[in-house]
């Protein structure tokens, strides 16, 4: 039986459901998924799908590598940023926090993750766009960060870009968000760049999933659906888009009153 939520309420073009708990919502949010995969499989004999990570996302995956009649064998995985310069075996590295929570459990058919620390960063540019060509994705399942980033695409963002991944510049806010979730001692050791899907490349999958739990969240949550649609709050883009859909708990709801 789904998880249903406490209430739902519709912004602009997109529904929120809002949740009692994270791990409510990360159940929900994965039997989402897991529905938009059996049907994109059904359609056209494979899936793909691009993931978030970070700590908001960890129910999400939890419930995720435990979700029966996923045909995994039959889904590619992408992700959305990873720091440059970064090996893939340093703790903070996005493709690790994958595999280790996710692909070593349900054996895809197969992961492609971006090479932070490629020698040559205009190659894997050009060879990550080629594989999202190759296998569009049918979800993308993104957080929100606390300064209303979308991937590593702080403040303001590039709305308008034809590229699908970029390197970028990371702001003091989201550096000081990846000690607080105890990737790195200090702001000083986290990376100042990343490898990032733009926004245009994130919004372009079929369904867009939002997954965003927790309190720290509040804000940016508030901002992106009740403030002005701006670069300056990159989430806020989200709410013109009718094919995403919001999953928030009652922490990351709580500023946004009763409506």
């Amino acid at each position: 039986m789904s998880v249903k939520p406490l209430r739902t309420l519709q912004v602009d073009q997109i529904p929120v459901h809002v949740f009692a708990t994270n791990r409510a919502l990360g159940k929900r949010a994965a039997a989402d998924l897991a529905a938009l995969l059996a049907q994109a499989i059904a359609d056209d004999g494979l899936a793909s799908v691009i993931l978030a990570t970070g700590n908001s996302q960890l129910s999400f995956m939890q419930a995720l590598r435990v979700k029966p009649g996923i045909d995994w064998d039959k889904v590619v995985v992408f992700h959305m940023d990873e720091y440059l310069g970064m090996s893939d075996q340093h703790p903070a590295s996005f493709p690790k926090y994958i595999r280790e929570r996710l692909t070593e459990h349900v054996n895809p058919r197969a992961f492609y993750p971006m090479r932070g620390d490629t020698p040559d960063v205009d190659a894997e540019l050009r060879r990550y766009a080629g594989l999202l060509e190759q296998y569009p994705a049918d979800v993308c399942v993104l957080g929100i960060g606390e300064n209303g980033h979308l991937a590593f695409n702080d403040p303001p963002a590039d709305f308008e870009t034809a590229e699908t991944i970029h390197i970028v510049n990371l702001d003091l806010k989201c550096r000081t968000q990846q000690v607080g979730e105890g990737h790195f001692h200090t702001v000083d050791d986290v990376p100042k760049q990343a490898l990032s899907l733009t926004v245009p490349a994130l919004l372009q999958a079929r369904h867009v999933l939002a997954v965003v739990p927790e309190a720290r969240k509040a804000e940016a949550v508030k901002a992106a659906l009740q403030g002005p649609v701006t670069p300056d709050c990159p989430a806020s883009i989200l709410r013109t888009q009718a094919h995403v859909t919001m999953y928030l708990d009652v922490e990351s709801a709580g500023m946004l009153g009763d409506g």
